[in-house]
Formats: structure tokens, C-alpha cells, sequence
């Protein structure tokens, strides 16, 4: 015998509830705009699959059955099930609830993104935005297995399948002790850094990222950078700053990182480029929910340039 599922259709389960809340067949068949006769072969059909009697007919209307009245309540769970389903599946398919990966790191969290995220939630309340801390070739990496649909990085590099649009440029500071010497100057070059310890960040074994960018302006100066720290990120660069290990670089969006006994002095023009944070997503993605969250990406970087 085949299951019950495979032989009761959402039909039987809307007319069955009908009868019983209206409380006979003539209100229920005006109510579903029907004739009587389909409504009662729909209700045997219904007695027939299950095996037992619904309801109980009666001069005045119907009654449910013990097995009837069973039925009733687990009947309108079962409606209400799928109307909520269908609801979220429309609601999913237009953006406007979900779940949205995102991919960040380092200063991108400082400033930018959080702006992007709220602007988002404001728009999409019941979207869950989950964000991961991820450097740039783990970005890539998860972009491209689909673990996550949008990453936030600087130095990306050209990829297949992948795009990306600049949200921000911001130009290079420096953060130093606060009773540092250097402190005293209204902005430094990286000169003033050649003989100072310093922390770099990200750790890093290939070509590219912030810490390669920093090695290459050094040794463009004939200058050997005296590293005494690498760090993951910037947060932790600027906690070792604060404790008075060395100084650090990074970029403007750090200044929000107020930690005590640190100072951030601008780098002086023409030292070094600024350069851009990226949002990454994947080409020919069809996605409701990507494209209404780089809708709030565009918007908030629009704002930040017309301030």
C-alpha cells in the first residue's frame, strides 16, 4: 500500500477543515465557491485513505469523529506549514531572509563594514549576516567553494570566476607608543621608521598582503625593516603598540582602535599610495540576497565619498 502522503493531497486536508469550521457542507462548499456533490466524493475519498470515519452527519450539520477531530487540528498545522513555507521560500528567493556568509579582515571590520552590515540589517531584518575572519587567499578559497558569497579584502589580485569593486581607499598611518619621541612630529616617513622595531602583519608565506606591501617600500628605500613581532591582524599589531613593544603601520580605519598609549601619526604624502578595501563576490552569481547586499555596499561607500 502506498503511503498516506502519496494519496492525500493538500485538497482533502483544505475541504476537511472547511466542513468542520463552517460546521456542514453547504457553508463550507459556499465558502470554497464549489457545488456540494465534489465536496463530499473529496471528504470519502479522505474517509477511504484513512480507514475511519470523520464525521458525523447530522439534521443541524456535522460533527467530527474522536479520528475527525484528530485530524482537524493536525490538518491546520499542516495548511499552516505550508503557507509559512511557501512565505519564506518567496521571501528567501526575493532577499529578504536568509542566511549571508561574509568574508572579512583586519581594519575592514573597524569601520566600513560594520557600517555596510547595518545599513543591510536595517533594510533586511530577517537576514542572518554571518561574518568569518578570513585572510585574502582563505577568502578566495572559500569564495570559490561557495562557503561563502561575499569577502572584504585589499591586495586582491585578479581571479577567474571572481569580481571585485572597491569600496574604500584610505592612506597609510603609523601607530607608535604615545611617549614615543617620534610622537612629536606631525607626521613621519618611513625613514623615521628604518631603525625602529616593528610589528608586521599578516603572517604570511606567499607573494602579496599588507606585510609584502611593506617589505617592498622598505627595500625601495635601501632600508631593512627591524621586525620584532609578526602578528594575524591589526588588532593584535596595536595591542603589542600599546604595550610599548614597537610600532606598527596600517591604514586610516585603525584610528578607531582607541587603545591606551597609542598614537597615530600620518605617513607623509607621496611616502606611500593609499590603496583600496575590495568587496569580492563570484561572476554570474544569481542570487537575490547577494545583490541586495552590494545594493548596501554601493550605498553607505556613496555616503563615505560625499561626506
Amino acid at each position: 500500500m502506498q503511503p498516506y502522503a502519496n494519496r492525500i493531497d493538500l485538497r482533502h486536508l483544505r475541504y476537511f477543515v472547511a466542513i468542520v469550521r463552517q460546521g456542514s457542507f453547504r457553508a463550507a462548499a459556499e465558502e470554497l465557491n464549489i457545488s456540494q456533490p465534489p465536496l463530499t466524493r473529496q471528504i470519502q475519498q479522505l474517509e477511504d485513505i484513512v480507514g475511519t470515519s470523520l464525521l458525523i452527519r447530522r439534521s443541524n450539520g456535522v460533527q467530527t469523529t474522536d479520528a475527525g477531530e484528530a485530524l482537524f487540528t493536525e490538518a491546520q498545522n499542516i495548511l499552516g506549514l505550508v503557507e509559512r513555507a511557501c512565505i519564506n521560500t518567496q521571501r528567501i528567493g526575493t532577499g529578504q531572509m536568509g542566511r549571508l556568509d561574509v568574508g572579512v579582515f583586519g581594519s575592514a571590520v573597524l569601520d566600513i563594514v560594520p557600517r555596510i552590515v547595518l545599513q543591510f540589517r536595517n533594510r533586511f531584518p530577517d537576514v542572518e549576516v554571518v561574518l568569518h575572519n578570513m585572510d585574502r587567499e582563505t577568502q578566495v578559497k572559500a569564495l570559490t567553494e561557495r562557503r561563502i558569497q561575499i569577502g572584504f579584502n585589499r591586495f586582491f589580485q585578479d581571479h577567474p570566476n571572481l569580481v571585485w569593486e572597491s569600496v574604500v581607499r584610505e592612506r597609510m598611518l603609523v601607530a607608535a607608543p604615545s611617549d614615543h619621541p617620534l610622537t612629536q612630529k606631525a607626521e613621519l616617513s618611513l625613514r623615521d621608521l628604518a631603525h625602529e622595531p616593528l610589528i608586521f602583519y599578516p603572517r604570511t608565506t606567499g607573494p602579496g598582503g599588507f606585510s609584502n606591501y611593506l617589505m617592498r617600500l622598505f627595500h625601495n628605500l635601501n632600508i631593512e625593516p627591524q621586525i620584532v613581532q609578526n602578528v594575524d591582524d591589526v588588532v593584535a599589531a596595536v595591542s603589542f603598540v600599546s604595550s610599548g613593544l614597537g610600532l606598527t603601520l596600517g591604514v586610516e580605519s585603525a584610528r578607531n582602535l582607541r587603545l591606551p598609549g597609542v598614537t597615530y601619526l600620518p605617513l607623509a604624502e607621496g611616502e606611500a599610495s593609499a590603496f583600496d578595501l575590495s568587496v569580492i563576490y563570484r561572476a554570474g552569481e544569481i542570487s537575490q540576497l547577494q545583490d541586495a547586499f552590494l545594493e548596501s555596499v554601493r550605498a553607505v561607500t556613496e555616503e563615505r565619498r560625499d561626506r
